[in-house]
This record gives C-alpha cells, structure tokens and sequence, in this order.
C-alpha cells in the first residue's frame, strides 16, 4: 500500500521558537516514552542514486536496485515518472541518464547534500514520534527511512510497504531559489517547504497507512470528523510540535479560527453544509489553499479540518476511556459527532 503527501506549512525558524510555546499544543500532558526502543538511521537513496556512472548506466541500476528493492521501482515508475521499472529498459535508462545529467538536478542534490548530510536531528525526531506512536498503537512497527530527491515535484513524504520515503528537496526552507520559479507553487505552499514541517508530514502519511480513511466521499461531516481524527492522531505523536505547524496555519490564522468557532459551525449549520454530499461545495472547505471561498476574510483553508479536530477534542476530553487506537479505527464518525454533544 502507498500513502502521498504534499508538502506544507513553513514559518521561518526564529518565528517556529516563538510559536513553540505561544501556539502549542492541546493539551494532555505526554506520556513517558523513553524505554521504548526505536532506532533510526536514514538511509540515503538520493545521494547512492547520484554516484551511478551515467556512462554505464544499467549495471548502477541493478546494483541500486539490490539494494533498494521496494523503493527503486517506486522511485522510477511513479516518482520520476520514467515508465514500468526494469534494469533493463532502454527508456528507463536514457530518461534517468537525462535525469542524472541535467545539471539542475545535480545542483538540487548537492544542495540537499550540504543541508541535510549527517542529520541527526531529523533521526532523533523520527524516533521520538515513532515511540509514540508505537506507546498507542502497539502493534506499530517502525518503518526504515529512506531520504530521496523528486526534481522538486511535490513529494514530500512518501510509505511503500514498510519504508517511509522523505523527499528532502521539498524541505529546502521558503527562501530556496528554485521554488520560487515554479508558478504550480503558490506562496502560501512555499512557506510550508520547510525542515520545520518534515516529522509532521511523515507522520500524517504513517497515519494514513495506519488507518485508511473509512469514507473517501462522505459528507461534509464525515470529512471533517475523518480529518479531525487525523488531526489528533498528530497531536498525541507529536505532543511537542506547535499546532500551528500540525495544522499548517500562522499563528494569525489559528488565533483567528478560534476566535470565530463559532461563526464557522453556525455557517455550515445555516447554510445547510453540514450533511451535504456535493463534493464541489465540499473541497471549497477541505480544499488546501491560502484561504476558504464563502468564508470572511481571514479564514485560512481547510477550515472544516479545524471544526472537525475541534468536535474529535471535545468527545475525547469527555470519553477518557477510549484509546487512540480505538478512535482511529472507529468507522461510526457520525455517532462520534452525536455522542460530543459539540456546541461552539
């Protein structure tokens, strides 16, 4: 099974630290995890990829494969978009040659090279959430790490099997020249391509592997609840990671959808949304973007995943008894929504 992931939500980092503590988190205080044993090491698929003889491709290729059995036909067939893997393909081989020769994508890999070779941080951080997740989820198995460069095509972070795939030029900080020469990335989705933003997005995709949405055309209130689930799953893997980084909102856009909770839930109840099927009106209000159509100004996008976490935290605050894992594995969202009694 595959799980994708766009990339979002940057802040720069001094502003990150401030929001560290201004805008964090939900709640609960984090359980001790520390005996958990989990160890990452990340393994280097985009830096191997780059030290094939372009001269003599295919035996690099097969030699690469051994090592990346899983990932490399990933990679080729639906990352690079090259075709159906084979070692042996002649296309394959002369559109990775092209690939490995443009003399951007060699700059882009020695870039990423220079920023990320021997971090340790993004290791440690990796671990930290992966021993959450396996305190609630038990039967959790940490997945191997392997870190990858898309030519800066919208890949994020990536599971296939049991390998979670990190493509670290998408995480390059907002002021990485090449982003902004790409029109198909609007400003507010560059200022989420950000280191800031790696463990979050990793997790949301880990997250999506777990536990497959239930109902991918549901209602507007079957989404939202599905995405507030979703939501709370990061707040209890990622207890030390700011909400405004979890939700991909500024601190001005979450202080501004609390401030209106209320005006939001009685919009969607008003104008007869909350049951509402019609996917075009839907996206309007799960839709990425720098903010929601119909709404005031202000109103940052996915506004109904903010109103559905605000739903998922208030019926958990009042069922202590249910786990993470039974909450995530919960298919009765509609009754979940009923039992939290949710009155902005």
């Amino acid at each position: 099974m595959q799980s994708y992931i766009n990339k979002y939500t940057l802040l720069t980092s001094c502003l990150v630290a401030l929001l560290g503590t201004a805008a964090c988190n939900s709640g609960n205080k984090a359980p001790d995890v520390s005996h958990i044993p989990v160890d990452v090491s990340l393994s280097r698929f985009d830096s191997a990829l780059f030290t094939i003889d372009t001269n003599n491709i295919q035996p690099g290729l097969a030699k690469l494969h051994e090592a990346y059995p899983v990932f490399l036909p990933l990679y080729i067939t639906d990352i690079l978009n090259l075709g159906a893997y084979s070692d042996s393909n002649v296309a394959v081989q002369q559109q990775l040659h092209l690939f490995l020769t443009t003399p951007d994508f060699r700059q882009l890999e020695k870039a990423v090279s220079a920023k990320y070779g021997g971090n340790n941080k993004l290791s440690s951080e990796l671990e930290k959430s992966f021993r959450y997740v396996k305190y609630y989820i038990p039967s959790f198995h940490p997945p191997k790490v392997v870190t990858f460069i898309s030519g800066i095509a919208n890949y994020g972070a990536i599971t296939v099997d049991s390998i979670l795939g990190i493509g670290l030029d998408m995480y390059m900080g907002e002021d990485f020249p090449p982003y902004a020469q790409i029109p198909d990335y609007p400003d507010y989705m560059i200022h989420r391509f950000a280191p800031e933003y790696i463990t979050t997005n990793c997790m949301q995709v880990i997250q999506q592997q777990l536990f497959p949405p239930a109902r991918k055309n549901g209602n507007l209130l079957e989404q939202m609840m599905e995405a507030g689930k979703q939501q709370y799953f990061l707040d209890k893997v990622l207890p030390e990671t700011p909400d405004t980084i979890k939700l991909g909102y500024t601190k001005s856009q979450l202080d501004w959808c609390y401030e209106n909770e209320r005006m939001i839930w009685q919009f969607f109840v008003q104008n007869n949304l909350v049951y509402s099927s019609d996917w075009q009106q839907i996206n309007h209000f799960i839709g990425d973007g720098p903010s929601t159509q119909g709404m005031p100004e202000g109103a940052p996008g996915k506004i109904a995943n903010f109103i559905g976490w605000q739903i998922i935290k208030k019926y958990m605050s009042e069922h202590k008894e249910m786990t993470l894992q039974q909450l995530m594995e919960s298919k009765g969202v509609t009754e979940i929504f009923k039992a939290s009694k949710y009155r902005p």
